[in-house]
């Protein structure tokens, strides 16, 4: 399995552009399964998980074709509702086929899907919104089916706002007869681009980005053109990278109003954040870093994919952090990492301590997840001497070139397969 070396204590200079959104890629792939017109993409980053999710819907049979940031998707050449185990297993987000197969064909098989192994994602969301929708499922051997004859708007309520149930069901509500109502839904930035598409392809929505979505079905939905905006969680990665690391990093393509959580905890630890003009923020790092406390709540609230980066910085800080987290039970695996590299920490069931100001220091660690691999890249880069980062293919599922812009800004950071080094030991 390839391997990450970071060579630390490497400042980070100059100017990162920000790639489009994963989180909001992927939903709106599973979206242009709704029309027989095509469906254009634009600012796709490349990601494995997109690369994933392009094969899912080639194998049940739309059209795709790549040109550079853009994709092509034509759905009329759509004839199975299903895709196999093996691409199916490996990410999370092929549960978002359900609703358009549902809307469009009447029927879907899909295998429980995979993705990291952060906690329980149960998919009881997609299967209550659904059902009350009219659709029936069975399940079979690791796979549900489902199928409707007709979907007809309902009033459901989500016990947890979902982000995946949200989107599955308001995808499923734009072709089904009359209106549907998601009360508690989720208000992520991610939601709010998904109806935005949908709009552009002819869905009538009202709401999206409140806790209530009211969607008025339609006999049919068109093609449209749609660009894909920056990711949050990978600017959020770079602003912590540079408060962490950096010297007047500048963060280009960036939506700082997505970041309101990540930049008060910043600036309440010491770091400046200023926005220069619209889109681009430089971020610099105080002499000496405060603790403060996190919880991870659902948007607006301090987003569950930055706490494995912020809990790296927290190691640089004085004093003790306590991160709380509360949407998923096991997002702690990289502390084993972060401990082996030299951090003060400490579990206490869903919440973690950290005494920040310990030197850390290069060490063989192993990724565990998406957001964890990049947490540990991060502590990587002010660790005394070399890092080799196992497993790095989580990173890859979300982080776009991520070693090539660390070392445009300066870091030293490249691939290898995994072999004997040495490293400095912790006195």
């Amino acid at each position: 399995m390839e391997s990450l070396i970071v060579e630390g204590k490497r400042t980070l200079r100059g100017r990162v552009r920000i790639s489009g959104s994963k989180n909001i890629t992927l939903p709106l792939i599973a979206a242009s399964l709704l029309t027989d017109d095509p469906v254009v993409v634009e600012d796709v980053p490349c990601l494995l998980d997109v690369g994933i999710m392009k094969e899912i819907v080639s194998e049940i049979g739309m059209g795709v074709r790549c040109q550079k940031h853009s994709l092509y998707l034509d759905a009329s050449t759509v004839n199975r509702f299903s895709a196999s185990h093996s691409l199916i297993n490996q990410i999370r987000a092929s549960i978002l086929l359900l609703g358009p197969l549902l809307a469009r064909f009447g029927r879907a098989k899909i295998y429980l899907p995979g993705g990291c192994s952060i906690g329980s994602r149960p998919v009881d969301l997609h299967w209550k919104g659904l059902s009350a929708m009219g659709v029936t499922f069975s399940l079979g051997n690791g796979y549900m089916e489902a199928s409707s004859d007709r979907l007809r708007g309902n009033h459901i309520y989500l016990d947890f706002p979902s982000v995946g149930a949200t989107e599955n069901i308001m995808m499923a509500a734009t072709l089904a007869e009359g209106e549907t109502i998601i009360e508690n839904a989720a208000r992520e930035p991610e939601v709010v681009e998904l109806a935005g598409l949908l709009t552009a392809m002819g869905a009538i929505i009202s709401g999206a980005g409140t806790y209530t979505i009211s969607i008025k079905g339609v006999s049919s939905l068109k093609g449209a053109r749609y660009r894909v905006i920056p990711d949050r969680i990978e600017a959020g990665t770079f602003m912590i990278a540079a408060a962490i690391a950096g010297e007047g990093v500048i963060i280009e393509n960036v939506l700082m109003n997505h970041l309101k959580p990540l930049t008060a905890k910043l600036e309440e630890a010491g770091v400046k954040v200023v926005e220069s003009k619209p889109g681009t923020v430089t971020v610099t790092p105080p002499t000496s870093l405060n603790a403060v406390d996190i919880k991870t709540m659902p948007y607006p609230g301090f987003p569950t994919d930055l706490q494995p980066p912020f809990s790296s910085l927290m190691t640089q800080a004085r004093g003790v952090a306590t991160i709380s987290e509360t949407v998923f039970e096991n997002r702690f695996r990289h502390v084993e990492g972060l401990t082996r590299m030299g951090a003060d920490t400490w579990l206490n069931g869903q919440s973690l301590s950290i005494r920040g100001g310990k030197k850390l220091w290069g060490n063989r660690v192993q990724a565990t997840d998406l957001r964890g691999a990049a947490a540990l890249v991060l502590a990587a880069l002010v660790a005394e001497g070399k890092t080799e980062i196992q497993d790095i293919h989580h990173l890859e599922r979300g982080y776009e070139d991520l070693p090539l812009k660390l070392n445009n800004l300066g870091g030293e950071v490249s691939r290898k397969m995994p072999q004997q080094e040495h490293y400095a030991q912790i006195p």
